[in-house]
């Protein structure tokens, strides 16, 4: 479903087609959910709907969707995604990156991986690979899917009639926060590596 398709689909189907396509979209089909929301967050700007009963059904689509990745990743395992993985595009790269990074930084990536297109579609997979314990998954999954699901809502309420914007610097904003990510990372492991070392002194 590509984005000119999305905005008919949500004028059809309302709460219930939100809801099915993020599910989908969480566990790994190649649409741009971001897109959805912030037509979401326009048509709440626009009086065709209700912002609280966008949220809700919006982050228990997300919930849903992440929920499932998470217990497929516990029942079928790392050779599971390997294979159909790249058939909606979860590239080996991607994959390879998240499970040596998840063991580090499991919390902080499902916090924010809903906003890395192709990372987020993985986080879910690699904490049910790698027996994360539910509890802290779902602490930090679902805390990831309010702010993830919020934002780009409210986005939409904001950009008003000029929303389709999003779809010029999409691509655009996620270079921008792989870039963000990166520096995180790096500060991370300079205050760790500066710790090591004054502890050797």
């Amino acid at each position: 479903m590509d984005m000119s398709d999305l905005g008919s689909f949500v004028a059809h189907y309302g709460y219930i087609g939100i809801f099915i396509v993020l599910i989908l979209g969480i566990i790994g089909l190649p649409i741009p959910d971001e897109f959805l929301l912030t037509y979401v967050g326009y048509s709440v700007f626009a009086g065709r709907m209700s912002l609280s009963l966008s949220l809700l059904v919006a982050i228990l689509g997300s919930v849903i969707g992440i929920s499932i990745s998470y217990f497929l990743g516990q029942k079928l395992g790392l050779p599971f995604i390997k294979r159909f993985g790249p058939k909606v595009h979860i590239t080996e790269k991607n994959i390879t990156w998240v499970q040596h990074s998840f063991r580090k930084f499991g919390g902080f990536f499902l916090l924010t991986g809903y906003f890395i297109p192709g990372v987020r579609h993985i986080t879910a997979y690699m904490a049910g690979i790698t027996s994360y314990r539910y509890l802290y998954f779902s602490i930090f999954a679902y805390i990831g899917a309010m702010i993830w699901v919020s934002t780009f809502i409210f986005l939409g309420m904001i950009l008003g009639n000029n929303w389709e914007v999003i779809k010029h610097v999409f691509l655009h904003s996620t270079k921008i926060f792989w870039i963000m990510l990166f520096i995180i990372i790096l500060y991370i492991y300079g205050k760790r590596w500066a710790k090591k070392r004054e502890k050797a002194s």
